[in-house]
Order: structure tokens, then sequence, then C-alpha cells
């Protein structure tokens, strides 16, 4: 039935073209944002899906940041104790050379000191963001030998948490402020053996060997002094073989986290990112559709105006 109240053949061209404009307005949005999934509203599952994980990636991020300044750390502390022990060395063959009779000792007293000067300076210059691992005062509030450095972060039953790894820097110290506790170059040591001993007679930061003479006893003090030194060397080289071990296992965190933020990237591409390949595609297709639609509308639309003249 012809009728001028109404077409329903406009009215169902209409609906098909506004279909094919809502879906052509959808192709365009993916096509710009590169997002099949820009919104709750598009998909809410994968839309919180997505939401998570990209901020756990934000998070990995700063993990990065966090591991990358404690291997800096690391780093700092780690040549300062290396050069703590090269000069250890040298006071070793100073001592060494001592013990030979005749010799000046007050001389090389001379530059014994420099070289405990020079300790004393590289132990407090081993500071970065006012960390110091080696200067040190155990009797500060809030000081704790073992530091931590943020590694990774971990999410189990939608809760998440930080993970760490603890470095115990107590073998390392070399000066210690504390009026209970010493450093590896501040310790009194035993006269005879050079072992850490509270009851000692010297340390490595202050030993002096001017007032030295030739004599048995004196001799065997300066004995004490290599021996001494010779032990300092090596709690020198297990504190660097500690820091060593850090740093390794740092590296290998900052590798991990590097693919765990890219397998979570490649998750969330999964989950809202356009195929654009695809959406070009259809773009074409609901552009010849809805010149179609329109089309289709016109000549439903001119339908009514045949009937004019069936009163000519």
């Amino acid at each position: 039935m012809a009728s001028i109240n109404t077409n329903i053949a406009a009215m169902t061209a209409l609906r098909s073209l506004t279909s094919t404009n809502d879906a052509l307005t959808r192709t365009q949005d993916r096509i710009s944002t590169g997002l099949r999934v820009s919104t709750a509203a598009d998909n809410a599952a994968y839309w919180s899906i997505a939401t998570t994980m990209k901020s756990d990636t934000s998070a990995l991020s700063t993990v990065q940041d966090a591991l990358g300044l404690g291997a800096a750390t690391i780093d700092v502390a780690y040549t300062a104790l290396d050069e703590a022990k090269n000069l250890v060395i040298k006071i070793k063959d100073k001592l060494v050379a001592a013990a030979q009779p005749g010799l000046d000792r007050e001389k090389i007293q001379t530059e014994i000191t420099e070289l405990q000067s020079q300790l004393k300076g590289i132990a407090d210059a081993a500071s970065l963001q006012g960390q110091n691992w080696l200067s040190v005062d155990s009797s500060a509030a809030g000081y704790t030998a073992t530091k931590q450095v943020v590694s990774s972060i971990a999410r189990a039953a939608g809760t998440i948490s930080v993970q760490t790894i603890s470095i115990n820097t107590a073998g390392m110290v070399l000066y210690d402020n504390s009026a209970t506790a010493d450093g590896i170059l501040d310790s009194m040591r035993d006269a005879a053996t050079g072992a850490v001993d509270p009851a000692g007679t010297f340390n490595i930061a202050t030993l002096n060997i001017s007032a030295l003479t030739d004599s048995v006893a004196h001799m065997a003090i300066l004995d004490g002094y290599i021996k001494g030194a010779d032990r300092a060397i090596t709690d020198l080289a297990a504190g660097a073989t500690t820091l060593g071990a850090a740093k390794a296992r740092i590296d290998i965190q900052q590798t991990f986290v590097a693919s765990l933020k890219d397998a979570l990237e490649g998750g969330i591409s999964q989950l809202v990112d356009a195929d654009m390949n695809e959406e070009s595609t259809r773009l074409q297709a609901l552009q010849v559709k809805q010149q179609l639609g329109i089309q289709a509308l016109s000549i439903a639309n001119s339908s009514s105006q045949s009937i004019l003249s069936l009163f000519k």
C-alpha cells in the first residue's frame, strides 16, 4: 500500500543508514586511537584487565629506576672498597719494608699517615643520594646494616606486593662512629695476631711505627701490625665479594624486569589494540555501504513523490 503518512521503505533505509554510520564512527575511532577497546563500554572485562596490567607496567618502570639507583649505589661502594683494599695493601707493604733493621721508620710513617688519611677520605666520599655504606654511625636512630633495593612487584589474588633484594653491609663498614661498634679499619686488633679484638692495642686507621726500634719487643709489635693489615685486606676482599654478588643479582633482575614489562605490554596489546589491516578493510566496506544507504534512503523518499502523478 502506498501511503503519504508512513513511508516504510524510508524508515527501513534510515535505520540501516544509522547503523552503518554508527559502525563507521566506531571504526574511525579505532583507526584514530589504534585501540579497539578504549573505554569500559567497548568491552568491560578486557578494559578492566588491561587497566590493571597498565598499572603494573607503570610500576615496573619505577622498579627499573630503583634497580638502577641500587646498582649505582653498589658501584660507588664497591669502587671505594676496592680502592681502600689497594691502599691497605700499600700500608702493608710499608710495614713489611719497615721490618728491615736500620730503616728510618719515621719517614715511612709519614707515608703511612697519608695513606690513612686517604682511606678516611675515600670512605667518607663513598656516598650516593645520602647513602654511605662504608662510613656509618650504627648508633644513629633508624640505622640498619641490611640495605634494601626494590627489585620487582608481585600480584597474587588481586593484591600487589613489593619485592626487594637485601644486602648485608655489616661486613664491609670501614669506619663506624658508634661508641659500641667499629669498622674494618677502626676496629682494635690483637697485638700478636692482628685479629679484631675489643681489648686490642692498635687499629689500621691510627697505627704508628715512628717510635719503633729494632728491639725484639718492637719487632713483635710491627709483626702484629703486618698481620692486622693482612687480615684487614681479607675482610675488605670479603666485603667487595658481597657487593659483587649483589651487583650480579641486580643485573639479572634488571634483565628480568625488562622482559616482564615487555610481556605485559604485549598482553595489553592483544587485549585492546586494534588490527589496523582489519579496520582499514572494514572502513572501506562501511564507506561503500554508507553511500549505498544514502542512495537507498533517497530512492525511498522519492517514492512518495510518485503518488502526485496519480492525480494529474
